[in-house]
């Protein structure tokens, strides 16, 4: 925008000022096809030869300095697009390191998961070979417990012991049943 404001300043300084055309050690300035020398007007006192050579010189000058405006102004629209394309370049990359971004956190969430589930599938496992080791615990003491009886072999503190064994091994089933 500044750019754009010294432009507009510049041409109408331009059209508004004179320019300044040096003949024979002489410095003209030409404003609207008039030649000044000094603030005065000469341009009815020279001759057709020198009036059209400095007029000539003066359109020289200003087609020059519009050819440098029209340069100027190419190359900041150069500029311009060329910010643009690195603006627009910067913004594909913000994005595709984005989406990159969500990929990565969603495999992450999926390998998460799947861990989760690993673990819980263990523990499962885990608590149904709990239970049928209670199980058959509790089933090898009540036979033991059982067969000595019918032996006649149990006395009545290890008819207790048992008891209590056998009680202990129902809470265990129990517990391994609940996590079951």
């Amino acid at each position: 925008m500044k750019y754009y404001i010294v432009l507009v300043l510049l041409a109408v300084s331009l059209n508004t000022f004179s320019q300044q055309v040096t003949k024979q050690g002489k410095v003209y300035e030409v404003k609207k096809e008039k030649i000044f020398l000094d603030k005065a007007d000469v341009t009815e006192v020279l001759k057709i030869e020198e009036k059209a050579a400095i007029l000539k010189e003066a359109t020289l000058i200003s087609v020059k300095l519009k050819e440098a405006e029209a340069a100027k102004k190419a190359q900041e629209a150069k500029e311009k697009a060329e910010k643009k394309v690195a603006k627009e370049k910067e913004a594909k990359e913000k994005a595709i390191k984005k989406e990159q971004k969500k990929k990565e956190k969603a495999a992450k969430k999926v390998e998460k998961e799947k861990k989760s589930a690993e673990k819980a599938l263990k523990n499962k496992e885990k608590s149904k070979k709990k239970f049928v080791k209670a199980e058959r615990n509790l089933k090898k003491a009540t036979e033991k417990r059982d067969k000595l009886k019918k032996a006649g072999k149990l006395s009545p503190f290890d008819e207790a012991k048992y008891a209590e064994k056998i009680q202990k091994l129902k809470i265990k089933l129990n517990k391994a049943k609940s996590k079951l």
